[in-house]
């Protein structure tokens, strides 16, 4: 039989046509996004003449700055003359002026070594918090704190032993990220009073004898866990370390200081001041404020009457308090609750009620992960014979965080953001108490909008990049359970 092709068939392939050009490039994209209706495309029209109308009035502001004057009558001057008169302008000059101001506050400039050490060796410590485990990770971090301070310490005018303690000490950090990377917690656990050491100065052995404190929590909890229980075991671990803090971590500091007089040179709260004092403060309660508030929120859900009772109401009132009320707290009442002839720093006071006032936020936040999670994750944790503890810190505990992600970093963002309150209690935040000093300045009276934008854009950079992280946590953890 002969076979024959029916007609209807092709015999020969058409070439690729381009597709529509509606529907490829960039016209596709405006279609899909700024003109997908009728809606859409007016709305996309109006956005566009508003931000061509705020371009055209800001432009001339921005292209005629000045940056080299010694005041704003010579800024207006400058702008006259190489724009015209009646031109307008930013003095950025006042920033190059009394950008260490904004930076350090009143923080004796021979002495900016220390928070700048401060400041690097803080990205050292939180790399093994951030990355745990991740050798090439860690060792970047290190290596870039490393270049970074040479080179800022350097134009600090640091001593000459603090570059060599700093390339033994990141040497020996790098060392550890690459053969035991889980190590480097130990040094995340002491930056803590090393940091307080660099910033405060004062006697070696006042922060030693303050991270003795949380040793001898550690050794009464671990010593009476298996006797009384973990709950009962960690209060009495709190009692012991808040009886050593009050009572005999002074006489034992000044026994050693009269031994071994080591310290640094003493600095005072009053001279801390702008974005030195922001990231003390909120770098601080953010660290702090995490595991209160996540033993809050335990609490909150507990079945013992006393701990729930003391959890709610420790949240609600906190929550139902302006922050405004407990900085003025922190700053006059807080004395009182002390014994006689304490001193108790101003910066200290102001870090326990934010640190407060954060962890009963996060408390309600982690309290929804909790909720969040199937019955069945604590049914699981019952049949594989897990204890509270156990079952709270390997199962239920990371899933609740991961699902808490985005709302703990908020919490964290907001509470860094209001660092800024500490100005009405007499503390110089870059925002309102180092700017208002500025401008009593008789040479920069009546400059108004550079401060300002400079402080946001950095409040801006260091918020932003809590968020990017958070969204790196969020795709490495697939906190959408994809």
């Amino acid at each position: 039989m002969e076979s024959k092709t029916p007609s209807f068939v092709r015999s020969q392939m058409l070439p690729p046509q381009p597709p529509p050009t509606r529907e490829s490039g960039v016209v596709k994209w405006l279609h899909e996004n700024l003109f997908s209706s009728w809606l859409n495309g007016i709305l996309t029209v109006v956005g566009l003449i508003i931000l061509a109308l705020i371009i055209k009035s800001a432009l001339p502001w921005w292209l005629n700055g000045v940056w080299h004057a010694s005041s704003l009558g010579e800024c207006r001057e400058i702008i006259a003359a190489s724009a015209g008169e009646g031109a307008t302008g930013a003095c950025w000059a006042v920033i190059r002026e009394r950008w260490h101001q904004f930076i350090f506050g009143f923080y004796p400039p021979a002495l900016w070594w220390r928070p700048i050490l401060a400041f690097g060796l803080l990205f050292v410590a939180i790399g093994p918090v951030l990355y745990a485990g991740q050798k090439r990770v860690l060792t970047t971090m290190i290596g870039s704190a490393f270049l970074g301070l040479l080179i800022t310490l350097w134009l600090a005018s640091a001593p000459a032993m603090v570059f060599v303690g700093l390339v033994v000490l990141l040497g020996a950090l790098a060392a550890l990220a690459q053969t035991r990377p889980g190590a480097l917690l130990w040094f995340t656990a002491a930056f803590p009073a090393l940091c307080f050491l660099l910033l405060w100065g004062g006697s070696f052995w006042t922060p030693v004898m303050a991270m003795a404190g949380f040793a001898i929590l550690a050794v009464v909890a671990r010593l009476l866990a298996g006797r009384v229980g973990a709950p009962v075991a960690v209060g009495l671990g709190i009692v012991a370390a808040v009886i050593w803090w009050l009572y005999v971590s002074g006489p034992v500091a000044g026994a050693f200081a009269s031994v071994a007089p080591l310290g640094l040179e003493p600095v005072k709260s009053d001279q801390f001041g702008g974005f030195l004092l922001a990231i003390v403060i909120g770098v601080t309660a953010i660290s702090c404020s995490l595991p209160v508030g996540i033993l809050l929120a335990l609490g909150r859900q507990s079945n013992m009457f006393i701990v729930k009772t003391l959890s709610v109401g420790f949240i609600e009132f906190i929550r139902g308090v302006p922050l405004i009320t407990l900085l003025f707290t922190a700053s006059l009442l807080l004395q009182y609750f002390l014994p006689p002839n304490t001193q108790f720093d101003i910066i200290l006071r102001v870090i326990i009620l934010v640190t407060f006032f954060a962890a009963a936020y996060l408390a309600e936040v982690i309290r929804g992960g909790l909720a969040a999670l199937p019955r069945g994750q604590y049914e699981a944790a019952d049949a594989l014979g897990l204890d509270y503890w156990q079952a709270q810190r390997l199962i239920i505990m990371p899933q609740a965080l991961k699902v808490s992600i985005p709302g703990i970093v908020s919490t964290f963002i907001g509470l860094f953001k209001d660092t800024t309150l500490v100005a009405f209690v007499g503390l110089m935040d870059p925002l309102k108490g180092v700017t208002q000093i500025v401008r009593a300045d008789i040479n920069w009276k009546g400059i108004y909008w550079e401060p300002y934008i400079y402080v946001g854009a950095i409040f801006f950079l260091i918020c932003f990049g809590m968020s990017r992280y958070s969204m790196y946590l969020e795709r490495k953890l697939k906190t959408d359970h994809r």
